[in-house]
């Protein structure tokens, strides 16, 4: 602290300007703190936002078990349904045309149009599939943002 005169008591005179040149280490030690907490904050986030993708993660692989076992039942009991399906419209194709239509006929026509139901329910699936995002978009769009944030933070 440079003045040019102190009073009685070790003050400046009223109306003196007095400069300081030097951080008190109270001070910059503070922003030493606040730096390392910023830090420290933002680390504390990220690991935050690494669980979460491990927990969505988790989570959908869990419920896709669960689709997989519900949808593996289904698929084995409609082919199992399918089939006693198949067998029978045969006959009933023959039964309808017995002069006229042989029993291997029946069984390429029934299979032809099986065929085609197949073919289509592929593409459908196929196309269904393409659009499906198996990894967990909430927290990766989260992490993203937060990545963002800070960038921008200490530009």
């Amino acid at each position: 602290m440079s003045t040019d005169r102190l009073t009685a008591e070790g003050l400046p005179p009223t109306g003196t300007v007095t400069t300081t040149t030097t951080v008190a280490p109270e001070q910059q030690q503070s922003m030493t703190e606040l730096v390392s907490g910023i830090v420290s904050d933002a680390e504390r986030l990220f690991r935050q936002q690494i669980d979460m993708v491990r927990a969505e993660f988790k989570e959908d692989v869990r419920h896709t078990r669960q689709i997989a076992e519900y949808m593996g039942v289904g698929i084995g009991l409609c082919a199992l349904g399918g089939g006693m399906l198949v067998v029978a419209l045969v006959h009933l194709l023959y039964w309808l045309f017995e002069p006229h239509l042989p029993l291997w006929a029946c069984w390429a026509i029934i299979g032809g149009l099986a065929l085609v139901a197949g073919i289509v329910a592929v593409y459908v699936g196929a196309r269904i599939l393409a659009k499906n995002n198996p990894l967990p978009d909430k927290s990766f769009q989260a992490l993203e943002e937060n990545v963002s944030w800070i960038t921008n933070r200490q530009s």
